[in-house]
């Protein structure tokens, strides 16, 4: 299938690890413009590398970007878009794990950071994309979220991703009629690279081999299978097509099927 976006440019924040890097190297085997963010610039330069020398015909650079920060954002979309001339899709990714939250450990402070990281910091991307996108009377954005969304297992995680959910919304609502499409996927516990520790810490828990407790954590879907960060990459790079006109301000859930609950 043609996802129809060769040489689209696409702005891809936490794009040196995880779902976003396997995002990054989805749409540069598409044939994609890549602009990788984050703010680690060791990693971005690893990341740049690797991907160039998998996908040479696609043009890959990276910016540094704290997407606290309301200024390091503007001039970030800005050397985007001097460095390609264009900006088509925004994948916003950038996240800090959340630590295990209920009422009892509740911190307001990391709360605070979590919504300024994965909240106003993907609206801040947002805003200063949306300009470029409206001038050609397309874009898309799509914001990654987590099914914590729909689950209390985690008081601070599922406040910030709801909120991923109705920003999505109401982003979608107002860039729609500017031919941008807007919409959120929800992943599960998904295999990156940060799944190692957590593993590792089941199987100690557990006393269970490496194997065991990877199956146990990341096998508890529908599908009964563990589920990549490739995986979910390949659910956005058809949601950055322009075969998803019909998904707007929508939730698409990419965890393999969370077993027993409805939604509609």
């Amino acid at each position: 299938m043609d996802l129809q976006i060769q040489n689209k440019v696409a702005i891809i924040t936490g794009g040196s690890r995880g779902i976003g890097k396997a995002t990054a190297l989805k749409l540069a085997e598409e044939g994609v413009n890549i602009a990788l963010v984050s703010r680690t610039e060791s990693l971005l330069k690893e990341t740049k590398k690797e991907i160039s020398k998998k996908y040479p015909k696609s043009k890959i650079d990276y910016f540094v970007c704290d997407t606290h920060d309301n200024i390091q954002v503007k001039n970030m979309v800005k050397a985007v878009y001097e460095k390609f001339k264009s900006i088509d899709i925004l994948v916003n990714c950038a996240a800090m794990l959340p630590q295990e939250s209920n009422i009892d450990n509740f911190d307001d402070k990391e709360l605070i950071e979590q919504i300024e990281v994965k909240v106003s910091g993907y609206i801040r991307c947002a805003k200063n994309v949306a300009p470029y996108m409206k001038s050609k009377g397309w874009g898309r954005i799509v914001n990654i979220s987590g099914l914590n969304a729909r689950s209390s297992s985690n008081l601070i995680g599922s406040i910030r991703n709801v909120s991923v959910s109705s920003l999505t919304k109401n982003l979608a609502d107002n860039l729609g009629p500017f031919g941008i499409n807007v919409s959120v996927v929800h992943p599960g516990l998904t295999y990156t690279e940060r799944s190692d520790q957590m593993i590792k810490n089941l199987s100690e828990e557990k006393n269970i081999n490496f194997d065991a407790a990877k199956k146990l954590l990341l096998e508890n879907n529908s599908i009964n299978s563990i589920i990549n960060s490739s995986d979910i990459a390949n659910v956005i790079a058809f949601l950055v097509s322009p075969l998803s006109k019909s998904i707007n301000g929508d939730a698409i859930s990419a965890g393999g099927g969370i077993k027993g609950s409805v939604y509609y």
